[in-house]
């Protein structure tokens, strides 16, 4: 029996085509060189599979015979274009399917994206992979081919995971007092709130936190923030996660697609490695017998967003809101079960899912190895279907406060420089890490295409090998039965950086405001502290080797993450105060964070009426990381500065670098200014 979401889907595909199909002569192959279309290659490529984008007058007969098989209730293994179905023949298809299903509530978006085009080529393990894509190169309706490449988690070694229970000697490394939550092991996220120097970690450094103390008196999350978690699966029943869920109000987990999204049982996300519900379990064995499940890497991730804060239980989450039912929400979408997935097709499906079910955030802790691709024009053709889900995904709005969705990465973990990709794309942002003495994690990647720093952990520099860790939740079924656990990598610094994002966001939603993505990213890259002074000279020793720190200057993004700073820059327009008739350097700290000095600023922009308004002769400049002005008469005018946020130049599709950030500042010109900064 035909659903009625299919037999809907179904009536799109048909007013769009006639029943025939196309009667075209095959193309001459040596008309468009086959190597253009072909745009990555098969090395680290799944077996078995080829991604296909078909042009715009193919692909109304390629969805005729999908109609059709569906009617038929059998796989379609064939396009119904004779130059296609020819050159697949030889290929032992086993089905040829779309790669992001069809879904009525999205179906014309999808569309609009050009999403419907692109299709998946199943055939047996054996196929060659090269000659495949060379078959199919040469027929006019296709438009490209890609592998499918898989993408690796980003790892430390085993990530040095430690029960809590285990980790009998941690120390409180937190200021409780200044906590506004009754968690009892907040006092261990050093992170959130850091103490500086404990006997096992003499050398924390007070303040080499998020400043979670001071934000969550502002804001706590908001439920309507729903951030996407594309990683292992998330215990979804987790104690300290369960309230903070992403539920799917249509549907169940009774093996039916209850919502007819495309989807079955996916009520808190979904496995596309499996094709069902999330799971998080050890209970995946391979064909040797061997349990292949997963580590808890996308659970540890998920508590660091969103664990529900003032419970009484366990441990805190940076937008898990206040203990009334306030917090962000996770999905899960599951890319990798134990060690299968992380290929592009169900990368780039999951994240579609994640734009088509509310999400405003992907946090992503998977990519490339550094220096595998180094330039974003080479990302875009080599990943091009991931690439078109990503794009979807930012064009999404699904919250009040930002027209579209925020994609944030993990650096990398090699320590090597540069960032890994996707994550160095200069349209996401990519998270470096720090440990709780404020400088380099000794695994961390950096350099071009790093874009901000966040806590994520260093086993090395505390004597117990667990104090200096971030400490999340983690599934019990593979910690010792202990629902938490202290682990590290960039993997744990990306959710920082997503947590304080969501938290942001959730202000936003709170007072009303409304940003554009361009204008949240430049907020979020400038709420940082300096990091840079600290890496001038000397190095760190670690038990996995010395680092010389002056190789980390300016390539660790803008700096550290702030969370009190970014609730204050959404709070309103930030303003400059100058005193009228002296030529002065204004700090830009308040506005591109404690590293404004360090920044490499390209513009001042500023209207001639604008100068006019406050007497100023001449252009301001840039002068050691302050604003060099010089005001003649008072009053209020505005002004934008431009500055690289990771490095020294900025990204484009041939070069690596840093992605640019603006600041719009309301200069305030007065004649009297009192010693202390304040105004009479």
């Amino acid at each position: 029996m035909i659903t009625k979401k299919w037999l809907y889907c179904a009536a799109i595909l048909l007013t769009a085509c006639t029943s025939d199909a196309l009667d075209r002569p095959e193309a001459d192959p040596l008309s468009e060189p086959v190597a253009r279309k072909i745009v990555n290659t098969s090395a680290d490529a799944a077996e078995g599979s080829l991604l296909v984008y078909f042009d715009d007058a193919a692909i109304a007969d390629v969805e005729t015979a999908q109609t059709i098989a569906t009617r038929a209730a059998v796989p379609a293994t064939r396009a119904g274009i004779a130059t296609v179905d020819e050159a697949l023949a030889p290929l032992s298809v086993r089905a040829l399917r779309r790669l992001f299903p069809c879904n009525p509530r999205t179906e014309e978006r999808t569309r609009a994206a050009g999403l419907h085009k692109w299709y998946v080529v199943d055939f047996a393990a054996e196929v060659d992979l090269d000659e495949a894509a060379i078959r199919l190169a040469k027929v006019a309706e296709v438009e490209r081919i890609q592998f499918n490449t898989r993408m690796h988690k980003t790892n430390a070694g085993d990530y040095h995971i430690r029960p809590l229970k285990a980790a009998a000697t941690v120390e409180t490394t937190t200021r409780a007092a200044a906590a506004p939550f009754n968690d009892p092991h907040l006092s261990r996220q050093w992170h959130y709130i850091n103490a500086g120097p404990t006997q096992n970690c003499p050398t924390h450094r007070l303040g080499a936190d998020i400043h979670a103390d001071a934000a969550w008196p502002i804001a706590a999350g908001n439920p309507k923030i729903v951030v996407a978690v594309v990683d292992e699966g998330v215990k979804y029943t987790h104690p300290d996660l369960a309230a903070n869920m992403w539920a799917n109000p249509a549907e169940q987990q009774d093996g039916k697609d209850d919502d007819e999204n495309g989807y079955v049982d996916d009520l808190h996300g979904y496995n596309f490695v499996t094709r069902g519900a999330v799971s998080w379990s050890d209970d995946i064995v391979d064909d040797q017998g061997e349990h292949i499940g997963d580590s808890g890497h996308g659970t540890h991730i998920a508590g660091t967003i969103a664990a529900v804060n003032n419970n009484g239980t366990g441990v805190c989450g940076i937008a898990g809101g206040t203990g009334k039912n306030d917090g962000v929400r996770i999905m899960s979408c599951q890319i990798f079960s134990g060690n299968r997935g992380g290929t592009t097709d169900i990368i780039a499906e999951a994240i579609k899912y994640a734009a088509d079910n509310g999400a405003s955030i992907l946090s992503c802790s998977f990519g490339l190895k550094s220096g595998d691709v180094l330039s974003d024009e080479a990302y875009d053709r080599s990943f091009s279907a991931e690439i078109d889900a990503v794009e979807y995904f930012i064009d999404t709005k699904n919250c009040e406060a930002a027209d579209g969705g925020l994609v944030i990465y993990a650096a990398g973990n090699e320590g090597k420089s540069p960032c890994c990709y996707p994550g160095a794309h200069s349209d996401y942002i990519a998270v470096t890490s720090i440990s709780g003495d404020m400088l380099p994690a000794y695994y961390t990647n950096y350099g071009p295409g790093s874009n901000i720093a966040a806590p994520g952990g260093d086993y090395s520099i505390s004597t117990d090998g667990a104090s200096s860790l971030i400490l999340s939740t983690m599934p019990s079924e593979l910690n010792e039965g202990d629902d938490y656990a202290f682990m590290q990598g960039t993997s744990m610094a990306c959710p920082h950086v997503t947590g304080v994002a969501a938290l942001g966001l959730s202000y936003a939603l709170d007072r009303g405001k409304t940003f554009t993505v361009d204008q949240f990213k430049s907020m979020l890259l400038t709420s940082v502290n300096d990091l840079d002074s600290n890496l001038e000279e000397g190095t760190k020793k670690t038990a996995a080797g010395t680092l010389t720190l002056r190789n980390y200057r300016k390539q660790m993004g803008t700096g550290l993450i702030d969370a009190y700073q970014l609730l204050m820059q959404i709070e309103g327009t930030p303003c400059l105060r100058a005193k009228v008739g002296t030529l002065q350097l204004l700090p830009l700290t308040s506005y591109f964070g404690e590293s404004a000095t360090n920044l490499t600023y390209t513009t001042v922009e500023m209207a001639q009426e604008e100068m006019d308004k406050l007497g100023i002769a001449e252009l301001p400049t840039i002068a050691y990381g302050k604003l060099r002005i010089q005001c003649t008469k008072p009053g209020v005018a505005r002004i934008k500065v431009r500055a690289i946020a990771g490095g020294d130049t900025l990204g484009t599709d041939t070069t690596m670098g840093g992605m640019e950030i603006s600041k719009e500042f309301a200069i305030i010109a007065r004649s009297v200014q009192t010693e202390n900064g304040g105004w009479l």
